[in-house]
């Protein structure tokens, strides 16, 4: 029986090339569009879901990490600057371990968040802030699982369905808990914090 799938190897340096092609053109149309902010999201994103024709298995994890940071940052950057998340990946592509990052790196600029918004309610902040963090994680999210799909990687029985769909539950989960606790934290001292609040404002 012969195969022809031992000559996907040698292409692995021409994908690389493609994609350093490819983000340097989506670099010159993100300066030349009103919408070049997506444009070299999406470019991104396409140098990720490429890693992943090459490669199986936990790639498909990476991808959405990349994709949910893409999303978060966009959404933080009216306040905290592009770019606030760190891009780095980490060693651990399970499920745990992307969730943890995903969760980790974003919620960290909480207090960034809150310092923007000193004479709001703090519960409210609190919401806002996760309602927005959670909201980029699940673009990034949508994104990724198109991409996926679209490179036929998501079947029934697919380890990479599994993993992300895992991914997605953990960082939900994590969300609602940091939720819960930044509440607990607030509420036997909402009048403290509002004597400050009301004090920086002066």
């Amino acid at each position: 029986m012969h195969s022809h799938s031992i000559d996907h190897q040698p292409r692995i340096h021409h994908h690389e090339q493609q994609r350093s092609n490819a983000l340097q053109e989506a670099e010159r149309t993100a300066q030349s569009r009103p919408e070049g902010q997506r444009n070299a999201l999406n470019a991104q994103i396409l140098e990720a879901s490429l890693q992943v024709s090459v490669q199986a298995g936990n790639d498909g994890l990476a991808l959405l990490y990349r994709s949910a940071v893409e999303h978060i940052n966009e959404l933080l950057a009216p306040e905290l600057g592009p770019d606030a998340i760190g891009q780095a990946m980490g060693q651990d592509n399970s499920a745990e371990g992307t969730a943890g990052r995903i969760l980790s790196m974003t919620t960290a600029f909480f207090d960034q968040y809150a310092a923007q918004h000193k004479n709001k309610d703090p519960e409210q902040v609190v919401h806002d802030f996760v309602n927005l963090i959670r909201g980029g994680f699940e673009q990034g999210y949508a994104e990724a699982a198109d991409i996926l799909e679209g490179l036929g990687v998501m079947g029934d029985d697919s380890p990479i369905a599994a993993g992300i769909a895992k991914t997605f539950e953990l960082v939900q989960k994590g969300y609602d808990d940091f939720l819960a606790n930044k509440l607990a934290e607030l509420r036997p001292a909402t009048d403290a914090s509002k004597e400050g609040s009301s004090a920086a404002s002066a």
